[in-house]
């Protein structure tokens, strides 16, 4: 494919951006429990108006557009006021919960260098932290520790980061919540710990920083999280999920300018424009910086507590129905507004498409690290509007799927596929494996095969089909 000889017209132009987009997720329709959080029109009015109007300005350089800074400061400062900082607690806005955390990282990695003299630095983290730390690790060539957490409550115990801690661990981790099983570790503990052994904390507030504060003065019983535990010294949140902004919009929170100050980049050494980047992106639109101010202006305190009066609501609705299915279980009892439940008689993975058949989309988890296959629910304010028709439709699904009575995959194709070799895998084994599973071309029909297939591997294989998987997808057009 060749840019066009000649430009199309503009309606024609908007045309193939909805043709597009007609097999995307249905989000606006409250079908959708991953990816997408929704406020509502008015509030998407607001955000689209604010990321167009700053589309162009460049939060590159502050001293040429000022209203960029004036938008970034109020909002660390919002989200150190709603985390419980003090007045020494710095931060910056970042695309998203990724950068936060790779940054976060990067400033302890160079802390402990320039601080501690540690010339290869290690991190501590839970099975459960996010994969973004793992892909900090990975990107900041440092050695990582995984450390198994209890399987009864999916919380890492404290007495296990101790175990891990040796003369080259800079920092430790700990969620707020987890991702897959929506539970808050427990970080009082850890903050003793971090105290105990002259470590770093981070919390990871990604996607339960901004409502847990919410749903405690709701009521909720919510663990101690934030920089009111003594030992926490770093956060992230992010606001383009409960926040309701546009993405990417996050924040990496510290405890003070000294820890911070690590996390810059200067160059002056070329001969070009000075570099200062707080942050990894060096160009940046103003867009989600605006539509983040003015999303937070918008809503107000009073409107988020009304959305989190809603999702808290919803989220009871649904785990009261699952706790109470014979056929499924919770793996968890939801700390936040996030689900994951499986079962012990069936296949959970011929759920997922049989809800997408019904237009819902609900989230695989493969069962890795301890945890057993599931499927994982992020409810959102949207959520109480359809959960009178989500609940019988999830319902026909679970049916659905125990009615199969049998493995998707055969038992010896399973023991087949858990005995592969990570060290011998092959773009060709990759091949056979697509052609077993009937996705050897593009984007498959359903996830059920390949999400079978790739529960029986191990973690490590698995890895590796991915990689191959996505390697193949992303192809030019034409191509």
């Amino acid at each position: 494919m060749k840019i066009p000889a000649k430009g199309l017209s503009r309606d024609a132009v908007m045309q193939a951006l909805e043709d597009y987009g007609q097999q995307d997720l249905p989000w606006r329709e409250g079908g959708t429990f991953a990816y997408v959080y929704e406020g509502g029109r008015d509030v998407e009015d607001v955000v689209k108006t604010a990321y167009m109007r700053y589309l162009t300005e460049n939060a590159l350089d502050p001293t040429v557009y000022p209203s960029l800074l004036r938008f970034e400061n109020d909002i660390v400062a919002m989200a150190i006021n709603h985390l419980r900082g003090d007045a020494e607690c710095v931060g910056n806005f970042t695309s998203g919960g990724t950068e936060s955390c790779l940054l976060a990282v990067k400033a302890a990695r160079d802390y402990a260098r320039s601080e501690r003299g540690i010339a290869e630095p290690e991190i501590i983290l839970p099975v459960t932290a996010h994969a973004c730390f793992q892909k900090a690790a990975h990107y900041f060539d440092m050695k990582m520790r995984l450390v198994e957490v209890d399987p009864a409550t999916w919380k890492v115990r404290p007495e296990d980061m101790a175990a891990a801690i040796n003369e080259n661990t800079i920092l430790m981790v700990g969620s707020a919540c987890q991702y897959a099983h929506g539970v808050i570790d427990p970080i009082p503990e850890l903050g003793a710990l971090a105290l105990e052994r002259n470590l770093l904390l981070h919390v990871d507030g990604c996607i339960g920083g901004f409502v847990l504060p919410y749903f405690r003065r709701l009521g909720a019983s919510v663990t101690d999280f934030d920089f009111a535990v003594p030992g926490v010294t770093s956060m992230s949140m992010d606001f383009h999920k409960y926040g309701y902004a546009a993405k990417g919009a996050s924040v990496v929170l510290y405890r003070s300018k000294e820890l911070r100050r690590h996390q810059i980049f200067t160059a002056a050494t070329w001969t070009g424009y000075s570099v200062i980047n707080p942050t990894i992106q060096s160009t940046k639109s103003g867009g989600p910086l605006a539509a983040c101010w003015a999303v937070l202006n918008y809503l107000g305190d009073e409107g988020y507590m009304r959305f989190a009066e809603r999702k808290l609501h919803a989220t009871r609705i649904i785990a009261d129905a699952l706790r109470a299915h014979p056929d499924v279980e919770l793996l968890a009892e939801p700390e936040s507004c996030l689900i994951a439940f499986t079962s012990d008689q069936f296949s959970i993975f011929p759920i997922v498409d049989a809800m997408r058949r019904r237009g819902w989309f609900v989230q695989p988890q493969l069962g890795y690290m301890g945890s057993k296959e599931n499927i994982h629910l992020s409810i959102d304010q949207s959520t109480i509007d359809v959960v009178d028709r989500f609940l019988p439709d999830l319902n026909a699904s679970i049916a659905e799927a125990k009615g199969v009575n049998e493995e998707v995959i055969p038992a010896p194709m399973k023991a087949m596929l858990g005995a592969l070799d990570a060290s011998l895998f092959t773009p060709e084994t990759y091949q056979q494996l697509m052609a077993a599973a009937g996705t050897s071309d593009g984007l498959p029909e359903g996830t059920t095969a390949i999400n079978s297939m790739l529960n029986a591997m191990k973690p490590e294989v698995a890895q590796k089909v991915m990689t191959e998987f996505f390697n193949d997808l992303y192809v030019p057009s034409g191509g």
